[in-house]
């Protein structure tokens, strides 16, 4: 395609004409019977000949107040849908370009949503009324908690990982796309920890039913806490899971005479194992194992690797937590 001849003076005339009369740049566009680009270019060599090229604003400060009503009720939507929904209340006629940039004045940024554990109205109530109950217990009464969980660890790990550099066209030539697979290749691990460090580390082979879980609970923790707490007293925790909560289980820890801490359903912001797994899987990340072996160990050498320090620290954060869901009224939370 050749160079783009220039416009006349007369349309680049009659371009910022109808730019003060308030048109979008498509509206002007379609009007005159010419690209979008080219009303777009039009106006920034104007723009540069002047000195104040902030032109009249479309929106008033009561329409800007609606905007923000509007992206409060409607945080998933995206900005053309904003811009049609700010349109359509308000009378205006508006760019998508508009709303962006007064959504951005009102201080909203597009970002990735956080990921939490789904909380039904029940659910809330139960965290609430948990954190309540134990919002008097101190940092010292937490260090006596030994926190457990389940984690996958993946060889490949989804979205995340390196951008890459490429230009316009380039965008499935071999060198530049990531491979993935169907089903990647991955271990589940059993951990456990306390405010003292890093228990011992199971690699679960098999589905884990209450008979399995028993036998993971014999052979992992309970060296890890003869080794940690010795004759001391300590509380374990765990979640709801149904090889957990299996009746055969709760007896073996009535066999065992172990305290086992209460935990309200899909809470993992209050596990504080969680921010070790995250630590272990960015170590993992930078590491990029290709097989399964390579996994393996290098789970174990990052989780041996967490220190008592790294360990202590989340548990002290606990009665934070714990107000962080009071005043989140038993919804989730930041951590």
């Amino acid at each position: 395609m050749g160079k783009q001849r220039d416009l006349s003076t007369g349309i680049v005339a009659q371009i910022q004409a109808l730019r003060q009369q308030g048109l979008t740049q498509t509206k002007i566009a379609e009007q005159l019977g010419i690209s979008q680009s080219s009303v777009c270019k039009a106006l920034k060599k104007n723009c540069s000949k002047r000195t104040n090229c902030s032109g009249i604003r479309k929106t008033s400060a009561r329409d800007n107040k609606q905007l923000r009503k509007i992206a409060v009720s409607n945080r998933f939507k995206s900005t053309s849908e904003l811009t049609d929904l700010w349109n359509k209340q308000t009378g205006a006629d508006v760019s998508r370009s508009t709303t962006y940039r007064r959504l951005r004045e009102l201080g909203f940024k597009s970002r990735v949503p956080a990921v939490k554990p789904m909380l039904n109205k029940k659910q809330m109530e139960k965290r609430l009324k948990w954190a309540k109950e134990h919002g008097e217990w101190t940092v010292e009464d937490w260090q006596k908690v030994v926190f457990s969980d389940e984690s996958r660890f993946c060889i490949s790990f989804g979205d995340q990982g390196p951008r890459v550099w490429r230009r316009g066209g380039e965008t499935y030539n071999h060198e530049c796309v990531k491979r993935s697979v169907k089903f990647p290749q991955s271990v589940m691990v059993w951990g456990c920890m306390s405010a003292r460090g890093v228990g011992k580390l199971c690699f679960l082979k098999k589905t884990v039913n209450a008979a399995v879980y028993q036998d993971v609970l014999e052979t992992f923790l309970i060296p890890t806490v003869e080794e940690q707490f010795g004759e001391e007293d300590f509380i374990f925790q765990q979640d709801l899971a149904p090889a957990h909560a299996a009746k055969s289980t709760k007896d073996w820890f009535t066999k065992k005479q172990l305290e086992v801490l209460a935990w309200p359903a899909n809470s993992t912001d209050l596990n504080v194992i969680e921010n070790l797994w995250a630590i272990v899987k960015r170590k993992i990340r930078d590491r990029k194992p290709t097989t399964l072996d390579q996994l393996k160990q290098n789970i174990a050498t990052a989780w041996e690797a967490v220190s008592a320090e790294t360990c202590d620290k989340p548990v002290k954060s606990m009665p934070r937590r714990l107000q962080a869901v009071i005043q989140a009224k038993g919804a989730a939370t930041k951590y």
